[in-house]
């Protein structure tokens, strides 16, 4: 018996197109770009700017999730900030952004020269943590004052931990991504710096800076009449995933893992706050995301969310903070869809330490929201 041709061509018509389909969501998969860093034009500020400051801790009180990894001042350039009239006339703020209206400042060079807070470095917690053996691509655009040195060695620093020094120092460091050479830009050009690497530890946190000294840093005056230290502009940072991509390896602790028992209380252990505030940090969404999922699969699940905070402060101000917080991770599982009858909320403030308030390491921890099971 004959088969029917005209039979055939149909199922190989579909068979072609559905390769053709898998072939081309795979190819716009890897075009997709996924940027980790939170922010990174500066154009979402977290305050009104009141102009200049020459605190550290100022460009994080501003910019949205940036902040200082010493006490020197990076700037802050954007819609309402004032430089000061004896900068301005310097030329620093004449440069205009990228793209937007905000861009961040940096002083990179100039120690053995005598200028004060010469070495300045922004940090900012990675919405995802680096996986091991991923490689990745990082790329940021600067530009530098008019009279600036022009320098090399401006690059980027992925950290485990969160740097946050007390002092101006110079952060000695091999950073994954820099300019070998030195960056040139006339005329208020920007210049890309870019690079890959492939991740060895679980870092958190990216700084953006010069992590030598300037013994080892090349330096040129492209004027007579240059100043006797390197300025910098930095705008658009990304960092990003090459592929093949490898997962966020789940670890024994980790929330997914954890039995529901009726009166366990389970710890949160990603969730993060800015400073003083009951908004969540992005890279709280990664935890954030594995407690719906837990609700949603478990429709009977009601728990009781608790707030905590370190000793440090008022005692009425800590509970409030505290309060707010816990009812910050309520919103995001109400605003996904989960029954307000299974979702309690209260703050703790620092009536329950789990270690001692008496170093950075043990307030950290303090600082911490977690939850009960109340039925399953």
């Amino acid at each position: 018996m004959k088969k029917n041709a005209s039979a055939i061509l149909p199922c190989l018509h579909l068979t072609w197109l559905l390769a053709f389909t898998l072939v081309a969501s795979a190819l716009l998969a890897q075009k997709t770009v996924v940027n980790i860093v939170p922010n990174p034009g500066f154009e979402r500020f977290s305050g009104a700017p009141i102009g200049w400051s020459y605190k550290g801790s100022y460009f994080g009180e501003v910019v949205k999730y940036w902040f200082s990894a010493t006490t020197a001042s990076p700037d802050v350039y954007g819609q309402g900030v004032h430089v000061p009239m004896d900068w301005a006339e310097k030329g620093f703020g004449a440069q205009k952004a990228r793209i937007g209206k905000s861009m961040a400042g940096l002083t990179l060079f100039g120690c053995t020269n005598g200028k004060p807070h010469c070495r300045e470095y922004i940090e900012i917690q990675l919405s995802e943590p680096l996986v091991i053996g991923q490689a990745y691509y990082v790329e940021f655009w600067t530009t530098h004052l008019s009279k600036s040195l022009q320098i090399n060695n401006l690059g980027a620093y992925f950290s485990v931990s969160e740097i946050k020094r007390s002092t101006d120092e110079i952060l000695i460091r091999e950073a994954q991504v820099k300019a070998p050479d030195i960056i040139a830009a006339p005329g208020g050009k920007w210049v890309k710096v870019s690079g890959q690497f492939v991740a060895k530890y679980e870092a958190e946190f990216i700084l953006i800076g010069n992590f030598s000294d300037d013994t080892n840093t090349l330096s040129v005056a492209p004027r007579e009449d240059s100043y006797n230290y390197a300025y910098y502009y930095i705008d658009d940072v990304l960092v990003k995933k090459i592929p093949p991509f490898r997962p966020i390896p789940i670890k024994p602790d980790d929330l997914t893992k954890q039995s529901l028992e009726v009166g366990k209380t389970i710890q949160l252990k990603h969730i993060y706050f800015e400073f003083d505030k009951d908004e969540l940090m992005p890279r709280s969404y990664i935890e954030l995301n594995k407690l719906l999922k837990i609700m949603r699969e478990n429709p009977k699940l009601s728990i009781e969310i608790a707030g905590h905070t370190d000793a440090l402060g008022d005692d009425n101000y800590n509970l409030d903070l505290s309060r707010r917080r816990a009812l910050s991770v309520e919103k995001f599982l109400l605003q996904n869809k989960i029954n307000k009858n299974r979702l309690h909320s209260h703050g703790e403030g620092e009536a329950k330490p789990i270690a001692s308030n008496d170093t950075d390491e043990g307030r950290a921890q303090n600082r911490r929201v977690e939850f009960v099971v109340i039925r399953k």
